[in-house]
């Protein structure tokens, strides 16, 4: 596929900018299908006002635990009973169950299933 270099306007300033055809071939190789909207200074600024320092340990999910940022919801703070790490759960943590961050949930769901695997044999 060939790419030619392409002039849009930025959605922030108006001003346009060059969106070439070594970005275009970037774009195409990770599966990118929209071109950007924003130029490349309104890009790094909007980046650098999204990335404020968290609370130490406690790890923060953003959009991707609100099903791609098109519904919010309530996050709420709590702590991983495996490795004891902050997280943000999408449910009110009521103290009767364990909590985990993404981590040790995915470890302890992997040997879960590795046990039935091994009892079903």
């Amino acid at each position: 596929m060939s790419f030619t270099d392409k002039i849009i306007t930025c959605r922030d300033c108006n001003q346009p900018f060059t969106f070439t055809a070594g970005e275009q071939e970037f774009y195409a190789n990770k599966g990118l299908q929209n071109e950007p909207v924003r130029c490349p200074s309104c890009r790094s600024a909007r980046k650098m006002n999204r990335t404020s320092e968290p609370d130490e340990g406690y790890v923060r999910y953003g959009v991707f635990a609100s099903f791609g940022g098109r519904t919010p919801r309530q996050m709420h703070p709590a702590t991983c009973a495996d490795c004891g790490m902050m997280t943000e759960v999408p449910f009110q943590p009521r103290g009767d169950r364990p909590v985990y961050c993404s981590a040790c949930y995915t470890k302890i769901r992997g040997a879960d299933e590795q046990d039935r695997t091994e009892r079903a044999v």
